[in-house]
């Protein structure tokens, strides 16, 4: 009776794993199986939504990127599709417009002859015949009723023709983001595998960290003690690697901005710069858009930017963006105020042992300035 019980158990848990695996299998499935593009498109983007709202395990992470890339693929192809279609309109509207412009200079050089030696008052009063004179003149006006319709068909095509070009523009403008964001998605799916070992206790380690981070920030800010004002250019502190190894892996400022407890990309409020680009190509860029001047000294190296990044996979507490820019200085260690305001410090459990230094600073209008990892 024992062994029937524990068979039957051993049989209703591999039919259930079974199923399990069937279901999302089938799912993917039917995705790939749907012909109408637009049709596949939506049903992707309904599974990464049920993917997003699953527990957060490295299998369910690496279908997320996966399903993400099919259907950003998607996306290319129906754009390059629109493309392509648009591209034979605007072939088309070419030729007619070529056509017509044609037409409408050889008509109106022969019409102005007409209309200049041979005016309707002139021949109705000298004309010998007036049937035919009134015939004259009513094909002289049926000409120029018929020159009317082909200028308007004319600036109608020129119109057309100008919306098309406007639209390929606009579609190829989208086409280079798309293909931009398909390339970001795949180097994250592999700094994914990368970062993890494609191991699940890593992953799990590296999500605790991030949220760790986000607990020792929300800590600082009910239990920071405040220091005082402080004005633009001030040093407030050192850049360091307070945190390590539970919420840090190397000495850099973490900067990051919250308006009404909102992050926001940091680069829209520092001025522009030339920086060197860490993440990604290692190249000088400029950024900034903003009037503050920037935390730290040149040669400013951005190692990550804000938003979605090839680490940016762990936040998941943010949507799977990065809240702050991460940088570090060839030249100097200080951190300078951004702005004026009032100067708060803290320190944080982050991450079991690990002690993370934190200053931030209150600006007006409900914006705060926070620098991590400060000696």
């Amino acid at each position: 009776m024992k062994f029937i019980k524990k068979t039957f158990l051993i049989f209703l848990f591999t039919f259930v794993i079974g199923l399990i695996f069937f279901s999302k299998n089938t799912n993917a499935q039917s995705c790939q199986d749907i012909s109408n593009i637009n049709e596949r498109i939506d049903c992707y983007q309904k599974e990464l939504s049920k993917l997003s709202s699953q527990s957060k395990t490295l299998s369910n992470q690496i279908a997320q990127f996966d399903a993400q890339i099919r259907l950003t693929t998607l996306k290319i192809a129906s754009t390059e599709e629109k493309i392509a279609l648009l591209a034979g309109r605007i072939d088309r509207l070419e030729v007619s417009l070529d056509t017509l412009s044609a037409a409408f200079s050889s008509r109106a050089v022969e019409t102005y002859k007409m209309v200049r030696y041979e005016d309707p008052v002139l021949v109705l009063v000298s004309s010998p015949d007036l049937k035919e004179a009134v015939t004259r003149f009513f094909y002289l006006k049926r000409i120029q009723d018929a020159d009317r319709d082909l200028l308007e068909r004319l600036q109608k095509t020129q119109t057309d023709y100008k919306v098309e070009k406007t639209d390929q523009e606009e579609l190829q403008n989208e086409l280079e983001k798309q293909k931009s964001d398909l390339n970001k998605q795949k180097v994250s799916k592999n700094a994914l595998l990368s970062q993890t070992k494609n191991n699940e206790k890593s992953y799990q380690q590296l999500l605790a960290q991030a949220y760790a981070e986000k607990a020792a920030l929300e800590a600082a800010l009910v239990s920071g003690t405040k220091v005082g004002p402080v004005k633009r250019g001030d040093p407030i502190a050192l850049v360091g690697n307070t945190g390590y190894p539970g919420c840090s892996t190397g000495k850099h400022l973490h900067f990051e901005l919250r308006r009404n407890n909102s992050w926001f990309d940091p680069l829209t409020q520092v001025q522009s710069k030339s920086v060197q680009d860490n993440q990604g190509s290692g190249n000088m860029i400029t950024v900034g858009s903003g009037s503050w001047p920037w935390p730290i000294e040149d040669t400013v190296r951005i190692t990550q930017f804000f938003g979605n990044t090839p680490y940016s996979w762990r936040y998941s507490y943010s949507g799977g963006i990065h809240t702050g820019l991460d940088m570090v200085s060839t030249s100097s260690d200080v951190i300078r105020a951004s702005e004026d305001g009032q100067m708060y410090k803290s320190s944080q459990l982050c991450g079991g042992s690990s002690v993370i230094n934190i200053v931030y600073i209150e600006h007006n209008d409900g914006l705060i300035s926070f620098y991590l990892h400060v000696q």
